[in-house]
C-alpha cells in the first residue's frame, strides 16, 4: 500500500548526545523522503557533535566519540538537509516531543531558519499509544485475557497488577534479548532481586532526579549537571546542594542528597 501524499513526506530520526533538547547535539541523522509517487530517497549522515558523547548515550546507540571525530559538524551539512527537507511534511516516532525540537535547535545554531509553521507533522508514536494503550487495563487484557472491571479503584487495580506480573513471568521467564552491546541475556526471572534490577535499580531517589550510571555511580539526571557525578558536583559547586535543599524538590530527593553528601564529606550539614 502506498501512502496518499499531496507533497513529499520526510521520515527522520536522530541519534543524539542525550535527551536535553537545548544542550544536546545530533550525532547521526537519517532522512527518508517519500515522494507523492512513492519514490523514496534516503540520506544518512553521522555528525561530529563538537561535544563529548556521554557513555550512557553511546551504550544506547553505539556511536562513540572516536566514531564521529572526523565527521562533519551539523553546521557544515545543515544546508544540504534543509534543501532535502524543503517543501516536505515531517514524520517519525516521538518526533513532536524530541526530534523536531532538537532538529530546529541545530538548524538555528547553524544559522538556518527551518520553519515548521506550514508543515504537517505525523508522529507514529502517538498513533501507537492511541490505538494500543499501554495502561493497566490494556496489560490486563493482553497478559490475562480479561477485562478490568472497576478500573482505577485501588483494589481492582492492585489485584490486576498482581495477576499481570504473574502472567508476565510465566510468558517471559527464560526468554533472551540482546543488550546494548549485542550480548544475549535473560531479563525476566521469577526472582524479586532480578526484577528489581530490571525495573527500578537505576533510580537513586524516588523522583528520579539522581540515577546510577553504567558504573554504578550516582549522577544527576536533570539540569546543568545532568550525567555528572553527584559527589563531584557537590565538591565543585557546594552552593548547588543549598539550592536543591531550598528548591521545589521532593523531600525524599533532599534526604538522599543529604545522605550522599554526608557519606562523601563525613560532616554534619
Amino acid at each position: 500500500m502506498g501512502l496518499n501524499l499531496k507533497k513529499p513526506l520526510a521520515f527522520f530520526d536522530l541519534e543524539t548526545t542525550g535527551t536535553n533538547i537545548t544542550n544536546d547535539r545530533i550525532v547521526e541523522i537519517s532522512v527518508l523522503k517519500v515522494m507523492p509517487n512513492n519514490e523514496q530517497i534516503i540520506k544518512t549522515t553521522r555528525i561530529n557533535p563538537t561535544i563529548p558523547i556521554p557513555l550512557e548515550s553511546s551504550l544506547i546507540h553505539g556511536i562513540y566519540d572516536e566514531d564521529v571525530k572526523d565527521k562533519p559538524t551539523f553546521k557544515s551539512v545543515a544546508a544540504q538537509f534543509a534543501t532535502m527537507l524543503q517543501g516536505c511534511d515531517l514524520a517519525g516516532f516521538n518526533i513532536l516531543r524530541f526530534d523536531v525540537p532538537v532538529l530546529v535547535e541545530e538548524f538555528l545554531r547553524a544559522g538556518v531558519d527551518f520553519d515548521i509553521t506550514n508543515r504537517k507533522m505525523v508522529d507514529a508514536q502517538r498513533i501507537y499509544h492511541l490505538m494500543e494503550p499501554r495502561n493497566l487495563s490494556a496489560a490486563y487484557k493482553y497478559y490475562c485475557n480479561k477485562d478490568l472491571e472497576g478500573a482505577h479503584s485501588a483494589e481492582a487495580d492492585t489485584i490486576a497488577t498482581f495477576e499481570v506480573l504473574k502472567a508476565q513471568i510465566l510468558k517471559y521467564e527464560g526468554c533472551t534479548i540482546k543488550d546494548g552491546d549485542g550480548k544475549e541475556f535473560i531479563p525476566v526471572k521469577n526472582d524479586m532481586n532480578a526484577l528489581h534490577e530490571l525495573t527500578a535499580s537505576q533510580f537513586v531517589d524516588l523522583a528520579g532526579r539522581m540515577v546510577l550510571n553504567d558504573k554504578g555511580e550516582e549522577v544527576f539526571n536533570f539540569g546543568k549537571y545532568k550525567n555528572m557525578k553527584v559527589t563531584d558536583v557537590l565538591q565543585k559547586d557546594p552552593s548547588y546542594y543549598d539550592w536543591m535543599m531550598k528548591g521545589d524538590f521532593a523531600l525524599s530527593t533532599k534526604k538522599k542528597l543529604t545522605e550522599i553528601k554526608l557519606r562523601k564529606f563525613n560532616h554534619k550539614v
